[in-house]
């Protein structure tokens, strides 16, 4: 990577970060099945999101993700996981403003 030549910024590292942890569980086949989807979930994101404990719940999760209802989470479905919970949590990190 040409980027990896020159310092990146903190957001290129997070995003190089993403991407990694999604291969990381994807097993480098660019997929996720529901049980990766939720050990990825519970091992990566258990500050953010409560870990998932119920099937149904992991099943409703899915099928939202599951944009093309291939029963598989590719990257682009997964970044939307990443979008929706930074979104959620941007309030939690966002400088406070004086009145």
């Amino acid at each position: 990577m040409a980027a990896s030549k020159k310092k990146m910024s903190d957001l290129e590292c997070g995003m190089v970060t993403i991407i990694k942890v999604f291969h990381k569980y994807s097993s480098y086949k660019c997929n996720l099945k529901k049980a990766e989807l939720k050990d990825l979930i519970n091992s990566e994101m258990s500050n953010f999101i409560l870990k998932i404990h119920e099937n149904e719940t992991l099943d409703e999760l899915f099928a939202d993700l599951d944009q093309n209802e291939d029963l598989e989470i590719d990257f682009k479905e997964f970044i939307n996981l990443i979008a929706m919970v930074t979104s959620a949590c941007h309030e939690l990190f966002a400088p406070k403003q004086s009145q």
